[in-house]
């Protein structure tokens, strides 16, 4: 079987990656679903598995040969066969107990860190998505029920209030880890999404890098396409959906050719850490996305990290409620530091 691939067009800006295999080869919301879990899916040369990856025109959509399984067509029904009567000796048969389906995958284990009746933080594990947008469960319609679960659903019933949703007021990338705030009323979020937008939150990632950063500050205009497809800087002046971001860094330890680094974040904007420690030639261990220059080729990665390692660990606010400064620190989680232990060993 050939492999099926596409290249997305302007039609098929902003779908989402799950749609877009769905209209393309017919497939159910399930069958998208597996593809895409399954890691038979690249958009580019990265391997993508997020059904809600949004793609953008150009992009190539590759899925892996054999793997599209088409929906089975409904054969039509046979009239029923007329039973034959049975004798009045014969003893019902006792009916076979139906097997139970298989357990669940075990979920990620998550750690909550601090909760009262106005917010709760949370040690959030790598490969749980943040929260859901509005408009990728209006896309999905019927087909949400074939999202992962996020972290924003899982969290009211380990609240122990299944019907109390929590707010989210920010996010951190699917496989990063770290601490997370969520606001449980509408006043608490308001004034943490204040805060937030103030830049008076102290937030502080942990990252493994290929290499030190040059400079202890990145700044830079950030837009969502630098010219390449990816997020990034731009030299434009003004450019209509350019946002400033500032990033603070620190190399607490060298490690030969790697590095861990405390990055602060002065501002908030999506993949700011990412892009602003791979456009300074630092990329993060394990970085497939943000670890090149412009149209260049990717930087050599001997770390053996399988997801981009960083960890949002330390959070600080003023607590909307009653004021008062609170702060929370979270260990990096066992994938981190391991590889930090290797990378110390092998620099010695």
């Amino acid at each position: 079987m050939a492999t099926h691939s596409f290249i997305v067009e302007h039609r098929e800006s902003g779908k989402t990656l799950a749609a877009a295999l769905k209209s393309r080869f017919g497939l159910s919301w399930s069958q998208a679903k597996r593809l895409v879990e399954g890691r038979h899916v690249r958009v580019g040369q990265q391997v993508e598995t997020d059904v809600a990856r949004r793609l953008k025109p150009g992009k190539r959509v590759i899925v892996a040969e054999g793997t599209i399984e088409r929906p089975k067509k409904e054969k039509p029904a046979k009239a029923p066969e007329p039973k034959p009567k049975a004798k009045a000796t014969a003893k019902p048969k006792p009916r076979a107990l139906e097997k139970s389906p298989p357990p669940p995958p075990a979920p990620h284990t998550i750690q909550i860190v601090y909760a009262d009746d106005a917010i709760v933080v949370v040690d959030k594990p790598a490969g749980l998505t943040t929260m859901r947008h509005r408009e990728e469960a209006a896309e999905f319609g019927r087909g949400k029920r074939f999202l992962p679960d996020t972290l924003a659903d899982r969290l009211p019933s380990l609240l122990g209030e299944p019907g109390r949703p929590v707010i989210a007021v920010h996010r951190i990338d699917r496989d990063t880890s770290g601490l997370v705030i969520f606001a449980r009323t509408p006043a608490a979020a308001t004034s943490l999404t204040k805060q937030f937008r103030l830049h008076t939150i102290d937030r502080r990632y942990l990252a493994l890098t290929r290499g030190a950063p040059p400079t202890p500050r990145i700044e830079s205009i950030l837009v969502r396409d630098r010219g390449d497809g990816r997020r990034g800087s731009t030299r434009k002046t003004n450019p209509p959906d350019g946002k400033r971001a500032v990033t603070h860094v620190k190399t607490i330890e060298e490690l030969g050719a790697f590095a861990a680094v405390e990055c602060r974040l002065e501002t908030g904007r999506t993949h700011q850490v990412r892009i602003h420690l791979g456009e300074s030639g630092a990329p993060l261990c394990g970085e497939r996305v943000y670890d090149r220059p412009l149209n260049g080729r990717p930087a050599p990665d001997g770390s053996g990290a399988e997801r981009p390692l960083l960890h949002a660990a330390r959070l600080g606010i003023v607590h909307p409620a009653t004021g008062e400064a609170m702060a929370w620190d979270a260990k990096p989680p066992e994938d981190f530091a391991r590889i930090w232990v290797t990378l110390r060993t092998a620099a010695k």
